[in-house]
């Protein structure tokens, strides 16, 4: 059972992140909505969560910020008292070539991607081992299993997600807090929209399933791992990209 747990999820007005907290909000879970920009759509899913009869919270907030990332989880701690979940969510791209690459889309790539999830972890760990529970959930990709051309900066910061994952739940295994990540391969997102019909349909070939993935399968598994149903399961690496990677 997830009613009346307590979350935070990064990136939370877009994309995966939109559906990830949608779907703990409809299964009863109270939401801090983290977002770096876009004040209106926060406000706009800050009212479609609350319409699901939970406590939706909205914090604005780059995670790549350290000191920045510390406060919210210390507002959240404050409003909610206990924090159950974390949803480490939001990232970027920068994609080119490396003899394209600036060291600023390198940089900031790992700013956001892999030194914000640890921005997060370091926030969230000291509440959850004094509570002796919680559930970290770090969004990774496939592409940092098998990596992709024009994609070092985003690679390196998803293989990153992964290594943390793995470490923080051996450290934190015996305080009852559990870490998984979740790879996604080619989802329906904006990110994915703006690489156009031609690369989408070359993709589809690679995928056993013949499809792009939706936020929603995403989501979905995000919620099983966020719940009880998957008090065995740690230290994992699941993919959600229709067979893609095997």
């Amino acid at each position: 059972m997830l009613k009346g747990k307590n979350a935070i999820v990064t990136g939370a007005t877009r994309g995966i992140g939109r559906e990830i907290a949608k779907k703990l909000a409809a299964l009863g879970v109270n939401i801090l909505i983290n977002y770096r920009s876009n004040d209106k759509e926060a406000e706009e899913l800050k009212i479609e969560l609350e319409n699901m009869g939970v406590t939706a919270l909205v914090y604005k907030c780059d995670i790549s910020d350290f000191d920045g990332v510390q406060d919210m989880i210390n507002f959240a701690k404050e409003y909610f008292s206990k924090i159950d979940i974390m949803i480490n969510n939001a990232g970027i791209t920068k994609d080119t070539l490396v003899l394209r690459m600036k060291k600023e889309d390198f940089n900031s790539v790992i700013d956001v991607n892999l030194k914000g999830v640890f921005n997060c972890i370091k926030g969230i760990t000291p509440i959850m081992v004094r509570q002796r529970e919680g559930n970290i959930i770090n969004l990774s990709s496939v592409v940092g299993i098998v990596g992709n051309a024009g994609q070092v900066n985003y690679s390196a910061s998803k293989a990153g997600v992964i290594g943390m994952t793995k470490s923080l739940a051996k450290e934190l295994g015996g305080r009852g807090i559990r870490v998984n990540a979740v790879a996604p391969g080619f989802i329906e997102t904006d990110m994915t929209y703006a690489l156009g019909d031609k690369f989408k349909d070359e993709a589809k070939k690679s995928i056993p399933l013949k499809r792009l993935g939706e936020a929603k399968d995403v989501a979905n598994l995000v919620a099983f791992l966020a719940s009880e149903e998957s008090s065995y399961i740690t230290g994992q690496v699941i993919n959600v990209d229709g067979g893609m990677v095997m």
